[in-house]
């Protein structure tokens, strides 16, 4: 049994408290039912082909349709899932008991209706407003009902949710599918459906109980309930096939990144290694340079300790040239004036020498050390050295 119509937004934000986008969803709902006074938002029970139910919102009532120009009011029937806006809705055609319904490229045995808007549903350039635009427009070129003939005996009414031959919904997952399109059928100007077209204004609508097409006694028989099977199994093929495709296609661009990632790696391995391998070179060349000085070393090591202990420093340090020994001779003299001048000192200081004799030897001393480096002065600059007290 249905529920309350509900009209306000907050009924409606309370009924449509499982949608996982509550918001745009009431939005779409009061813009539909504002522009079109016979919809009516219903929550009621949904029964899937594989027998579960679930309570959900749905747009019931009429639209109204210009064919052949008479203006007729089409009962429709649209389910709204929990993951609506991005699933797109389940849609029927709802005949009354003085109706029939016709069966044709948009519409099935059933009632269900089939369109390029609901096959190609994308959130947001897809909605209820835009859907129902589409309805009218296709609705106005290939009518979905006809009246029955007045003779015939009305026909019971079945609930939309339990007719048979609807493709089974597997699982209430967030792509249950259920506005794929039979047959590959590509309608004419497909692409310039309206998704949210301007209020359209139709001359004042005929009341429900008028609306049928005359089209003569038509029955269901067994050949279209054949058509309407393999129609819905062709269906329902092509959307496993797709479905494995779009896997496919997904695990082929996985393994993609991932070879893309592998080539990245090795490229960066490549680098590395080269480094390293510069690396090691330079290393290996470090290594030979200290064996080199290490054994230049321990050469030099070994002439030491064959020295003798007695030996003379002088014979030790030998001058390349009787130029550089007389600089040597005369910076050693000078440095053994300092060190006699500081002895003096010391002697002083203790008491060993009076101030006299320090005074006279010191300047004996500082007489014959200013010479002494006069001399080094003039040898260094002969040699071609720096000057090494005014480095000083």
């Amino acid at each position: 049994m249905a529920s309350t119509t509900v009209v306000n937004e907050g009924a409606l934000k309370k009924m449509l408290k499982q949608c996982k986008n509550k918001d745009l969803t009431v939005r779409e709902i009061l813009n539909v039912i504002s522009r079109y006074k016979d919809l009516k938002p219903v929550m009621d029970a949904y029964v899937f082909n594989d027998g579960s139910t679930r309570d959900l919102m749905s747009l019931r009532g009429t639209v109204p349709v210009s064919y052949k120009s008479q203006v007729y009011n089409i009962p429709v029937c649209l389910w709204l899932l929990d993951t609506y806006p991005h699933t797109a809705p389940i849609c029927f055609v709802k005949p009354t008991s003085t109706m029939e319904i016709r069966q044709g490229k948009h519409v099935d045995a059933n009632g269900k209706i089939f369109l390029p808007y609901l096959h190609e549903w994308k959130h947001p350039a897809s909605d209820l407003y835009g859907l129902i635009q589409v309805m009218i427009v296709v609705f106005g070129e290939e009518s979905p009902v006809y009246s029955l003939p007045t003779t015939q005996a009305p026909r019971p009414h079945t609930p939309a949710a339990y007719m048979p031959g609807i493709p089974a919904v597997a699982s209430y997952g967030p792509n249950p599918n259920p506005g794929s399109y039979p047959g590959g059928y590509q309608y004419p100007g497909m692409n310039s459906y309206p998704a949210t077209a301007g209020p359209v204004h139709y001359p004042p609508q005929i009341p429900v109980s008028t609306v049928g097409f005359s089209s003569g006694d038509r029955t269901i028989c067994e050949d279209t309930i054949r058509t309407s099977l393999i129609s819905a199994v062709s269906n329902k093929l092509r959307w496993r096939m797709k479905e494995e495709l779009g896997r496919a296609q997904a695990e082929l661009d996985s393994l993609k990144q991932t070879e893309e990632a592998l080539k990245r790696s090795h490229q960066k391995h490549e680098e590395m290694y080269s480094r390293m391998e510069q690396e090691v070179a330079a290393v290996d060349g470090n290594i030979e340079l200290l064996r080199r000085k290490d054994e230049e070393l321990s050469t030099a090591l070994e002439k030491m300790e064959n020295l003798s202990e007695c030996s003379d420093i002088d014979d030790v340090i030998v001058p390349t040239a009787p130029l550089y020994k007389q600089i040597l001779n005369l910076f050693a003299e000078e440095n053994a004036i300092e060190d006699t001048v500081f002895y003096l000192g010391e002697a002083l200081r203790r008491g060993v020498i009076d101030l006299e004799v320090f005074l006279k030897h010191v300047r004996l001393l500082s007489r014959k050390q200013f010479k002494l480096r006069a001399l080094i002065q003039i040898a260094r600059k002969t040699a071609g050295l720096s000057d090494l007290y005014c480095q000083e």
